[in-house]
């Protein structure tokens, strides 16, 4: 029933993320990553001397046992130190959780359902505080994340609640619940398009000689594929699509219609078309993350950092749409917590948990850039996540 692309994604998925900064050094024998590098090189090869950036970018993330979210690395936490390299709102603050609850159990009521699905867990921070937080409402609580390092954190974070878990590897033929994706969508693979001298193209990657060994280049081919909406102006342009993200989205709502039904809310960083495919946003949204700084270079480093793009929102609401799915809403990651209650929550927590929870809404943190599009299988009640703020009519 997936499409071919949703498949490839489960084969190696778990996710999370961002974080601002410079590039860093890295090894070049590193070991991970030069064998990772070969194996580019091959399917590179194979492709008849180029890949498009989507077959990249699921290899350097999702490649089995070498990819970014398919290796040993630490990836989550809070400081560098650590040797982490992003964190993400649940290993931020519990609040978020304990708030983002509130949510989960009104859409459990409304659908008549108790099951949570969880799409890459992480460390298992997220499932903990859900499931503390929502009791007997949640009688089993499902993972699809195929990392077996993070499984393993996971199940450490959560062995009070061995009886109610379990992980999924592959797309069940039906589902029913509420599903939660925290910064699952952003990792998922794009296609990149450059418009030079007004002409398109598809940018992708080709093996390339460099001073300190064999690496990667960039290089463009003449393409039919276009951004969704016209981009005004003659100027230069490189930006993305996003097909495996729509297509992931469609096949949840499969599979949510073949059940009993349900909802999904997916939190991540993005715009909605008008702002995705704005004139000024020329250079693109893809960002790496490594030691809690950021770079623009994806090529260099493989699979010692995240690779993501920014989601672009409308796509995916049209996604649900035509597959079925009803738009709960559509708003900021700030409105939505503050609609559940979030400030009551502060206002009863100390100075240093109010402190840190402050980075969850403020504007110029994760309040704003970070947005929640709800999904659900019938329109009949209204989310309290979007009772204000709610942007639907922007997408």
């Amino acid at each position: 029933m997936a499409p071919d692309p949703v498949e490839r994604w489960l084969m190696g998925c778990a996710s999370q993320k961002p974080s601002p900064g410079d590039n860093q050094s890295v090894s070049p024998d590193f070991p991970l990553s030069s064998e990772l590098t070969q194996r580019i090189h091959q399917a590179i090869a194979q492709g008849g001397g180029w890949i498009g950036f989507d077959r990249f970018m699921a290899m350097a993330l999702y490649e089995p046992g070498l990819g970014y979210y398919a290796n040993a690395l630490q990836k989550f936490g809070a400081m560098p130190s650590s040797g982490s390299d992003f964190v993400t709102a649940p290993g931020m603050s519990p609040l978020f959780g304990q708030t983002l609850a509130v949510q989960v159990k009104q859409a459990l009521e409304a659908t008549g359902t108790d099951e949570v699905w969880e799409f890459g867990a992480g460390t298992g921070a997220l499932a903990l505080q859900l499931l503390d937080s929502l009791g007997d409402a949640v009688s089993r609580y499902t993972i699809i994340d195929l990392s077996g390092t993070l499984r393993a954190r996971q199940a450490d974070t959560l062995l009070q609640y061995a009886g109610q878990v379990r992980w999924l590897d592959a797309w069940p033929e039906a589902m029913d619940g509420v599903v939660v994706g925290n910064e699952v969508l952003d990792a998922m693979p794009v296609q990149l398009l450059q418009r030079t001298q007004g002409v398109w193209h598809e940018r992708g990657v080709v093996s390339a000689l460099q001073a300190q060994g064999e690496g990667f280049a960039w290089h463009d081919r003449l393409s039919g594929l276009r951004p969704p909406v016209e981009i005004e102006g003659e100027h230069d342009y490189l930006t993305e699509i996003h097909p495996q993200a729509e297509a992931f989205v469609a096949s949840l709502a499969e599979r949510l219609k073949a059940g009993r039904g349900g909802a999904a809310f997916f939190l991540d960083y993005g715009f909605p078309e008008a702002e995705y495919f704005h004139p000024q946003r020329h250079m693109g949204t893809v960002m790496c993350h490594q030691r809690h700084q950021a770079d623009a270079d994806p090529l260099v480093a493989l699979g010692q950092k995240d690779i993501t793009a920014h989601v672009n929102f409308t796509g995916v609401a049209l996604a649900g749409q035509n597959a079925g799915l009803h738009v709960l809403g559509y708003t900021s990651q700030a409105w939505f917590l503050l609609n559940l209650g979030l400030a009551e929550r502060m206002a009863q927590a100390s100075l240093a948990e109010r402190s840190v929870a402050q980075r969850l809404v403020h504007e110029h943190e994760m309040g704003e850039l970070f947005k929640v599009l709800g999904f659900a299988t019938h329109a009949d009640w209204s989310a309290q996540g979007f009772a204000q703020g709610d942007r639907s009519h922007r997408l």
